[in-house]
C-alpha cells in the first residue's frame, strides 16, 4: 500500500501522463533523454519508434495479402483436383458401360450411359469456368508484372 502511494506521488510530480494503445497511462521521464528517445513508445517486451511500428504494420499487411492470395490459389487447386477426380471416376464407369456391346445393353444401362455423359460434360464445363476464374484472379492480382503491362 505504501509503495502504491509512493509511486503515485512520485508520478504526479513528474511530466503529465500520455496514453497509447491498450496502455492506460505511461509515465515519460525527460531527464537525460534526447528528442528521439522521447518518441519511443514502450509496450510489453519491445521498444519501437512509431515509424518502425508503421513499417512493421505495412510488412504484416503485405504478408497478409500474399497469404490470402496463396490460400485462394490453393482452394482453386483443391477444387480442380476434386473435379478431375470426379471426372475420372465417371469416365471409368462410362468405359465399363461402353465396353458392353450395344445389343446386350439394358434400357437402364443405356440411360446410365447418357446420364454419365451429361454429368461428365457438366463437370468439364465447371472445371473450365474454374480455370478461367483462376486465370482472371491471377491477372487481377497486384504486384505481378503481367498485370501491370498496358493493354
Amino acid at each position: 500500500m505504501e509503495l502504491k502511494q509512493s509511486l503515485s506521488t512520485h508520478l504526479e510530480a513528474e511530466k503529465p501522463l500520455r496514453r497509447y494503445g491498450a496502455v492506460e497511462e505511461t509515465a515519460w521521464k525527460a531527464e537525460g533523454l534526447g528528442r528521439n528517445q522521447l518518441d519511443i513508445i514502450s509496450m510489453a517486451e519491445t521498444t519501437m519508434m512509431p515509424e518502425e511500428i508503421e513499417l512493421e504494420m505495412a510488412k504484416i499487411q503485405r504478408l497478409r495479402e500474399v497469404l490470402v492470395r496463396r490460400e485462394s490459389e490453393l482452394r482453386f487447386m483443391m477444387d480442380d483436383i476434386q473435379l478431375c477426380k470426379d471426372i475420372m471416376d465417371l469416365k471409368q464407369e462410362l468405359q465399363n458401360l461402353v465396353a458392353i456391346p450395344e445389343k446386350e445393353k439394358t434400357k437402364p444401362q443405356k440411360q446410365r450411359e447418357d446420364e454419365l455423359i451429361q454429368k461428365i460434360h457438366k463437370l468439364v464445363q465447371k472445371r473450365d469456368f474454374l480455370v478461367d476464374d483462376a486465370e482472371v484472379e491471377r491477372l487481377r492480382l497486384p504486384g505481378r508484372e503481367e498485370s501491370r503491362a498496358p493493354t
